[in-house]
């Protein structure tokens, strides 16, 4: 069962993420700042950025090769083996993470963390134009804040994280293009004929009752307003 749901979940996530979470327009004028994290010239409080499956993951490098990133994990709620929960987070407890909405601030190696995938050093510097703090302090504020900590995927993900550590705010531009793409898709008047006809359709094949009448009025009622 969880399986088929970690599944379905993962699919999901990849089809939104392709569309909405990336936070650039174009990743070629990154291309210049992209290499691999072994010939990367690291200091304590760079901001790492690195493509995941279904997201872009970031965190902050503490030196000695390790890194504080905040990963939803449904592990730790299972189990309190340490040697089992220090292993690298797989696609699977992460989406079951953040289904439960319980993740840590957990520190990796630089190898661990980019899980294959290369390294973006610093560029939010340029994309939100702010003035990072002091190194130290940066690596201060994530080392304050390991361990368990309440995850919300819209509210409080692992760039809301890195920017508070970084720059004192915690935003995410993630988390920002996915509204703009959702208010698109309700400003859109053909949202609310779609909503319609798949209510009237659930109502065909199931029947009328209150679990699909209310809903075939309700949404696109509400959906008409907000557009």
């Amino acid at each position: 069962m969880l399986d088929s749901l970690a599944l379905l979940l993962e699919k999901t996530f990849l089809l939104a993420h392709f569309n909405f979470f990336s936070t650039t327009s174009s990743k070629q004028a990154r291309c210049t700042k992209r290499r691999e994290e072994s010939t990367l010239s690291l200091q304590r409080g760079d901001l790492l950025e690195v493509p995941r499956t279904l997201f872009t993951h970031f965190g902050i490098y503490l030196g000695d090769n390790k890194v504080a990133h905040l990963m939803p994990d449904i592990l730790p709620v299972l189990t309190s083996n340490k040697s089992q929960i220090q292993k690298v987070v797989t696609n699977k407890r992460l989406l079951l993470g953040v289904i439960y909405k319980y993740a840590s601030i957990r520190v990796d190696t630089v190898e661990d963390f980019a899980f294959g995938s290369p390294v973006l050093l610093n560029t939010m510097d340029t994309t939100l134009r702010k003035q990072p703090l002091a190194a130290e302090e940066v690596a201060r504020r994530a080392e304050k804040l390991i361990g368990h900590i309440p995850y919300s995927l819209l509210w409080n993900n692992c760039e809301h994280f890195v920017t508070y550590c970084r720059y004192g705010t915690a935003v995410s531009l993630q988390t920002d293009k996915f509204c703009e793409s959702l208010k698109s898709v309700i400003r859109d008047q053909r949202s609310v004929l779609l909503t319609t006809v798949i209510g009237m359709l659930s109502m065909f094949f199931l029947g009328i009752a209150p679990s699909t009448a209310l809903p075939t009025f309700i949404i696109p009622f509400i959906l008409w307003m907000a557009g």
